[in-house]
């Protein structure tokens, strides 16, 4: 379960940055990206997925998390 950052870039494009590899990539598709739910299953521009638990509302940028590799 690698620590994460998520941010926006300057296109406005949500970015995963993996710390340890020093690994950035655009997330292509998020599972949950309404206000009731913002997480689940996302899909990176490498083709690379991974999972974030569910966050009850869209939280605020930069975020430093724990995912799980898919």
């Amino acid at each position: 379960m690698p620590n994460v950052m998520l941010r926006n870039n300057a296109a406005g494009q949500l970015v995963l940055y993996i710390t340890k590899k020093d690994h950035e990539e655009t997330v292509v598709a998020l599972e949950h990206s309404g206000p009731g739910a913002w997480g689940g299953e996302m899909q990176l521009s490498d083709g690379s997925r991974f999972y974030l638990e569910p966050l009850e509302q869209t939280p605020k940028l930069p975020l430093t998390v724990r995912v799980k590799r898919l």
